[in-house]
C-alpha cells in the first residue's frame, strides 16, 4: 500500500518493547522529538539509520506508552 511501511525489529526486546510499535512518519525527526522531550518524555532510542533512507528513533512519554518517529531521509 503506497505510503506504509511495516516492519519487524528482531531485536525490539532489547529497547523493552513488549508488542507493536507505532512509528509516526515525520518530516523534521530530531525537531519533532524536542516536543515530547521537552514535556518529560525519555530517549529510548536516538536517532538511527535503519536504510533504506529511514532514520527512526523511539520515544517513551511519561504515561509509558512508546511509540517511534520515522524520517525518510
Amino acid at each position: 500500500m503506497a505510503g506504509q511501511d511495516i516492519a519487524l525489529d528482531p531485536n525490539g526486546h532489547q529497547h523493552g518493547q513488549a508488542g507493536p510499535i507505532a512509528y509516526w512518519h515525520v518530516d523534521d525527526l530530531k525537531g519533532t522529538m524536542a516536543a515530547p522531550l521537552a514535556t518529560g518524555a525519555e530517549t529510548v532510542q536516538d536517532v538511527k539509520d535503519v536504510g533504506g533512507s529511514k532514520l527512526t528513533a523511539l520515544v517513551k512519554p511519561a504515561d509509558g506508552n512508546m511509540f517511534g518517529l520515522l524520517q525518510s531521509a
